[in-house]
Parts: structure tokens; C-alpha cells; sequence
């Protein structure tokens, strides 16, 4: 597919804790499961399964921010709670589930779990994802090149379009913000929906592989700040972004990065289709 150019690297998300507030980053590298810091913690019922806005949307309103060797947690009501990320690996680890994924994490402790507790309104906990966790993205998609992936929900990354969103908006009666998507990279100069047909896009020492569309869920009809209903994208999308070949409507690309380690990633970088 020709894609005009400059394309260029509008945005770049993380969620350090999956499900929780995400954090906007000028720029990012590469780490092991793919952006730096991105869902390697996760909050979790007692019996190990991972809680999401579905089923939680008050998680909106937790704030984490990595700092060099701590996450801070804020939220309104509450007192900061300061983690050592370096204390909770040399945790035993146990098992935790992410839809029918089994793999090992380790577990914050007692404080972390009263803590989002209250913010949340129903018993947690939280854990970071073990340092051989042995999780790996859909062979069917990704590859058969091993792909290790966190927390998120099935790929390391997302990729959105800003032409997509005009588009999806134009069509709402009241405009929504990227962030109801949750992605990690925002691509301004591609044609709306442009992404669904490229294999491929190269930010400078990065090649971006798009394997899957992704089916959305009930979060992007959840404002991103309160945690409350609002706008619910949901019915124009499927008026005209029904995929059968995954059976649910979609909005922006699941992908896998490939590069090596430490490779930088800057917002406003030239984005180039690839073969």
C-alpha cells in the first residue's frame, strides 16, 4: 500500500501497571517485552486472575509512574504508595493467569494489595511479571521467531492512526480521545485505516510488524481519567469495522517489534512503510 509521506511518530504510551492510567512518554527503547517498562505489572484478583477496566473501571484512576528503581501508585483519596521494583523480584514467585495464559509473576506484598484494594473498590493484588516468565505472543500471528510479551493482553504492542481516529470521530456525536485506545504507538500521516493493510513500518532502527487487527473491547466507552462511562465508541465501529476474520470490530493493529535491545524510540520520528 503507497503511503504519503512524512509519516511520523505522533505518540508513545506505556501502562507500567496493566489497566491502570497510561504514561506519556517523549521517548521510549526497546526492552524484552517490547517498550520499556510497558505492563510488566499487573493487578490481579486473590485467586491470580488479572483484573481489567471491563470488569474494574475505577483501575483508570490509578496512576503509576516508573521512577529509576521504584513504581509510585497515586490516587485521588489516597496517600503516594512507593514500591522498590528490585524487592518484589526477589519475591518467590507464583502463578497468575492473562486470559489462558498461565506464567510466573511476583507478588508486591500485603501493602500494595491494601492499597488497591480501597482504590478499586474490590480485593487485589499486584505483581510484576517474573524475570523468566515463559510467555510467549501467538506463534499464528507473531511468527514462529519467539516473541515474549508481559502483561499485555496478547501482543507487545498496539498501533494506532490519527487519520483512524478522525475518522471513527466523525462519525460520533461527541469527538473521543486517543487514550480510550490504549495504544502505544500513535502514527500521524498514514490514511485512515492505512494500517490494517501494511505488514510492515520502519521507525528508525525499529521494524515494526502489524500481525493482527485489534478487537475491541467495552474500555473505550470508559474516560481514561475518571474511570467513569462516557462516549461509547462501540456502535459506529461495528456499523463499519465489523472483521470476521477475527470475529469482533477493530480499531488499530496489534504488532511486534523487531530490533535490537536499547533501540531508541522518539516522538516525532519519520515512520516508513516496509515490505
Amino acid at each position: 500500500m503507497s503511503v504519503p509521506l512524512p509519516a511520523r511518530l505522533a505518540a508513545i504510551s506505556i501502562y507500567p501497571v496493566k489497566a491502570c492510567r497510561a504514561t506519556a512518554l517523549r521517548s521510549t527503547v526497546l526492552g524484552a517485552h517490547g517498550l520499556a517498562g510497558d505492563r510488566e505489572w499487573m493487578v490481579i484478583r486473590p485467586d491470580g486472575r488479572f483484573l481489567s477496566q471491563r470488569s474494574h473501571p475505577a483501575l483508570a484512576r490509578v496512576i503509576p509512574t516508573l521512577e529509576s528503581h521504584h513504581l509510585r501508585l497515586d490516587c485521588d483519596g489516597q496517600q503516594t504508595l512507593t514500591l522498590e521494583t528490585e524487592a518484589v523480584l526477589a519475591a518467590a514467585p507464583v502463578e497468575v493467569g492473562v486470559w489462558d495464559d498461565r506464567l510466573a509473576a511476583c507478588d508486591a506484598g500485603d501493602a500494595a494489595a491494601a492499597w488497591l484494594s480501597q482504590a478499586i473498590g474490590s480485593p487485589a493484588r499486584l505483581v510484576r511479571v517474573a524475570a523468566r516468565h515463559g510467555r510467549r505472543a501467538d506463534p499464528a500471528y507473531a511468527g514462529a521467531r519467539d516473541v515474549p510479551v508481559a502483561f499485555a493482553d496478547g501482543f507487545p504492542l498496539l498501533v494506532c492512526s490519527v487519520a483512524s481516529l478522525a475518522e471513527l470521530n466523525r462519525r460520533l456525536p461527541s469527538p473521543v480521545p486517543m487514550a480510550r485506545f490504549r495504544p502505544n504507538l500513535v502514527i500521524d500521516g498514514l490514511p485512515a485505516f492505512a494500517e490494517d493493510g501494511l505488514p510492515l513500518l520502519r521507525i528508525g532502527a525499529v521494524a515494526v510488524r502489524l500481525v493482527k487487527p485489534c478487537a475491541r473491547c467495552s474500555v473505550p466507552g470508559i474516560d481514561q481519567q475518571t474511570g467513569l462511562a462516557s462516549t461509547d465508541p462501540f456502535p459506529a465501529l461495528k456499523a463499519f469495522r465489523y472483521d470476521p476474520a477475527v470475529r469482533g470490530v477493530t480499531f488499530g493493529v496489534n504488532a511486534v517489534a523487531d530490533g535490537p535491545l536499547g533501540a531508541r524510540l522518539e516522538v516525532g520520528m519519520t515512520v516508513l512503510p516496509g515490505g
